[in-house]
């Protein structure tokens, strides 16, 4: 099993202790509570901890900077990560509160899912959301999954301000039958929402956040519907990526294995 890879004064690995996960869970407020306006009713804004009842199944990949330890550990980056045989008798995945994952969890393929993925505002544009993408690629090959699922966000709960682009993901990147995942009500939003002849194609794919536009690089899929999270202030799509069916070219760069020990 690997453990860690590093590039320049970057190291990506697991999260050994409680306090490196309470490190990315003070990320995650950062982004998610003061950016983004969510709210949680275990957040603990006196500690600046953003955390939930999932936290203690996930395995926690952290990206750190060696230049920056003396904030935050030097964490700038975090994903959760939760393949089935970590997933304790009778819990659910994070994602059964927004969607139904049936099809997924009887296909008798192993599956994963992934969440709370943020990086710092510092690093975003730059190569962190690639670091992670390495690291989260090692642990899927070491892990032996099959397909990967979770849920990604478009900032603010305006359908109408994204209608474009959620149109172009139910157009043009709806998951097939067997891997079909649908939102559950009374969130349930529909994406369908304009005629695909009159959407600027260019325009509405810009407007797609960065983090859901990687998956479809890679060969992601998109559940049936999105759903509105009021409390975290998100539009949220089920992500449904499916290794064998996917661009294993785009996948394997993200896995330089010489960098992991």
């Amino acid at each position: 099993m690997w453990d860690k890879y590093s590039f320049d004064n970057f190291t990506v690995r697991l999260a050994r202790n409680l306090n490196e996960i309470k490190a990315a869970q003070r990320l995650r407020y950062e982004v998610f509570i003061e950016e983004m306006g969510a709210t949680s009713d275990l957040v603990d804004h006196n500690a600046r901890l953003e955390s939930d009842k999932f936290d203690e199944y996930f395995d926690h990949l952290l990206l750190f900077d060696h230049n920056k330890r003396e904030i935050n550990m030097g964490v700038v980056g975090v994903y959760r990560l939760l393949p089935d045989h970590k997933l304790p008798i009778c819990a659910e995945y994070y994602s059964q509160e927004e969607y139904d994952l049936k099809k997924l969890k009887n296909s008798g393929r192993k599956i994963m899912e992934l969440g709370r993925s943020c990086v710092h505002k510092s690093y975003r544009g730059g190569t962190a959301l690639t670091h992670l993408w390495t690291g989260l690629t090692e642990y899927v090959y070491q892990n032996g999954i099959e397909i990967l699922f979770g849920v990604a966000s478009f900032h603010g709960t305006n359908p109408s301000k994204i209608a474009p682009s959620l149109s172009l993901l139910h157009s043009k990147y709806l998951a097939p039958p067997d891997l079909m995942v649908t939102a559950k009500s009374p969130n349930k939003q529909r994406m369908d929402l304009v005629d695909m002849h009159k959407v600027d194609r260019v325009a509405a794919m810009k407007q797609i956040p960065s983090l859901i536009k990687a998956y479809l690089r890679i060969g992601g899929f998109v559940g049936k519907d999105a759903y509105i999270d009021h409390a975290f202030n998100t539009i949220d799509v089920c992500m449904v990526l499916d290794i064998e069916r996917a661009n294993l070219k785009k996948l394997s760069a993200y896995r330089k294995e010489t960098y992991f020990r």
